[in-house]
């Protein structure tokens, strides 16, 4: 376990692609204890915060689980969450990439697109452009969730809380394939934003213009760290919610294929209309 200073990805993104690899492989089995925040810490050389940022990425792709007062652990099932994986590398092995995204952090997406983008830089994948959108709410206005727990109003420290998560892994994202450019390694990039003034209710994933991956968040109440102190929220949480596949075929009648039609037409309706360009810092 060990951070490359020569890899430009930050160390907490090293971190969790490291973890990523040693449960996939079962060298760290389903069920497992992993070592706890201050060791891994001290194996990585690098702050706690560090390896918690890395944890939750790892933690929103539903492969590890917190247990109170016993630690983190490889979840029992870890095949289920991480359906989507597969079929975002597949589309990453196309000439032309193109990957819609509407929900609400984006650390499902972030985590998703790591796999890929390392096999691009291994020369392993080689697509020509790619293009990635996503869609995401505007948390500097007030909106009904997430929200205080105790009165259901609207609190501006959630917001903001919110707003920095979803920073962390838009900006990992652009990042990443603005590099795949610079290094010459894929000739077209473009990774863009918007938000827009609404409450986000599910997420959905559009790949290639031909696969549609649609889920629900949960509303979930639960205890956040908010400016030193621990507060109760309620929150929209999609880590485990189940996703619907639905793909292109040559029934064009078919629910299938209207669905990711459809699915693709409110996207594009959504992004030329209310949606506004953020820059990301």
């Amino acid at each position: 376990m060990s951070i490359d200073q020569d890899d430009p990805r930050p160390p907490y993104i090293q971190i969790a692609n490291q973890l990523r690899a040693a449960i996939l492989t079962k060298k760290l089995a389903p069920g497992e204890k992993l070592p706890s925040g201050a060791e891994l810490a001290k194996r990585y050389g690098v702050a706690r915060q560090t390896v918690q940022n890395g944890l939750d990425i790892l933690r929103g792709e539903g492969l590890i689980v917190s247990r109170q007062g016993s630690g983190v652990f490889v979840r029992e099932r870890a095949e289920r969450p991480v359906g989507l994986r597969p079929h975002i590398e597949r589309a990453f092995a196309a000439p032309a990439v193109t990957l819609d995204f509407a929900g609400f952090s984006g650390e499902t997406l972030f985590g998703a697109v790591q796999e890929p983008l390392d096999r691009i830089r291994e020369g392993r994948l080689t697509p020509e452009s790619i293009s990635i959108r996503i869609l995401l709410p505007d948390m500097t206005i007030p909106m009904g969730l997430p929200c205080r727990a105790e009165d259901l109003a609207d609190d501006p420290d959630i917001r903001e809380r919110m707003n920095r998560i979803m920073l962390r892994n838009t900006q990992g994202i652009t990042e990443s394939v603005a590099e795949l450019a610079e290094l010459g390694l894929v000739g077209k990039t473009s990774a863009e934003i918007q938000v827009y003034g609404g409450v986000p209710l599910f997420k959905l994933y559009i790949l290639n213009k031909e696969e549609a991956f649609f889920g629900f968040y949960p509303v979930v109440r639960h205890s956040v760290p908010i400016n030193g102190e621990q507060r109760e929220i309620f929150d929209p949480m999609g880590k485990n919610s189940i996703l619907f596949h639905h793909s292109l075929s040559e029934d064009t009648d078919s629910k299938d294929s209207q669905f990711v039609e459809q699915a693709q037409t409110w996207f594009d309706g959504m992004w030329s209309s209310v949606g506004r360009g953020v820059v990301v810092q």
